[in-house]
């Protein structure tokens, strides 16, 4: 079940259900994806903690402030979230472990499979695939990619939610001709 709500959640901000968090979440990401074009990765997350940093510290110091102006004695500010439990259980590793090596192991049996050539025509298609790469690689670079990704992640679902029965039409079309040329 939670995996299915955090499935939902997602789709809700892709679909920006929620204008205000999809807005949230759609600039920070493109924030942070547009500051690595400009920054190394470590620059950018020195950064961003000192950023975190100096708004805890601030907040701390008002509240301390405020708590000795108004002589009250609330506490911590934080310390609902001090005391809060972080640690992963080890069921928790387990289940992402064996997820992430039943991933690693059948993409290395399928290049395996494509580098070896145990089907001619899958590695042809690989090698074609490849060749293709090779052509996006010199146009655009790895980040610039992330950032049409993400881009396209926040912007398609609302285009098409919106324009569906024209997008399907046209798609249809698309696929009739692709599909007479094919048989040709």
């Amino acid at each position: 079940k939670p995996s299915q709500e955090r499935k939902w959640r997602t789709i809700d901000l892709l679909y920006w259900r929620n204008v205000k968090q999809s807005g949230a979440v759609f600039s920070s990401v493109l924030l942070l994806l547009f500051s690595l074009t400009q920054f190394s990765v470590v620059s950018v997350g020195a950064y961003l903690a000192l950023a975190a940093l100096s708004a805890t510290i601030s907040f701390r110091i008002y509240k301390s402030v405020l708590q000795a102006v108004q002589k009250t004695d609330e506490g911590h500010p934080f310390k609902s979230y001090l005391e809060m439990e972080i640690a992963l259980s080890q069921d928790q590793i387990s289940k992402y472990a064996d997820k992430i090596l039943l991933y690693t192991n059948t993409c290395m049996k399928e290049l395996r499979r494509l580098f070896l050539v145990q089907d001619l025509v899958d590695s042809l298609k690989f090698a074609v695939l490849m060749w293709l790469l090779t052509y996006v690689g010199a146009l655009f670079n790895g980040l610039t990619l992330l950032i049409l990704a993400v881009v396209s992640m926040f912007t398609m679902p609302v285009v098409y939610e919106k324009h569906q029965a024209q997008i399907d039409q046209y798609v249809g079309l698309i696929r009739t001709q692709v599909n007479s040329v094919v048989g040709k």
